[in-house]
């Protein structure tokens, strides 16, 4: 590490980015990060840490896993592409379940009936659940 370069302390990093330091232990524990050390041996964070570390939390706030992060942090990975496209998918199929959550909730916003599991246009929201139930 440069002399010269800026570095930050695990205590630094960690307040400004909204973390518990033992969070970023943690994940240099199971190789997502890799500090350098001072002459003590304390973590000193560059800036390439940091964006990495920014890139875990941005991942980690898109629905993703350690381990899959683990997997997108790796250049050289050859599953990588099989991981973002599976990854994708989830967040596809999440999103048509926030669609169909945000359409029940408006209609029910928007309806007149007290008690909305006796209107007819709101059951058209859980058809799909009573399929199995016949009618």
């Amino acid at each position: 590490m440069k002399s010269s370069e800026r570095t930050w302390s695990v205590g630094e990093v960690a307040e400004r980015l909204g973390l518990e330091t033992h969070v970023l232990r943690h994940w240099e524990s199971v190789g997502l990060l890799a500090p350098g050390r001072d002459g003590g041996g304390r973590r000193r964070y560059r800036r390439d840490d940091v964006v990495r570390i920014a890139v875990v939390v941005r991942s980690k706030a898109a629905g993703m896993g350690l381990d899959q992060i683990r997997v997108l942090l790796d250049s050289g990975s050859p599953v990588r592409h099989r991981v973002l496209a599976d990854h994708l998918a989830e967040l596809e199929r999440r999103l048509a379940e926030i669609e169909v959550a945000r359409a029940m909730t408006e209609h029910a916003f928007n309806c007149r009936a007290h008690d909305i599991t006796t209107c007819p246009r709101f059951r058209s929201h859980v058809v799909d659940l009573m399929a199995g139930f016949g009618e």
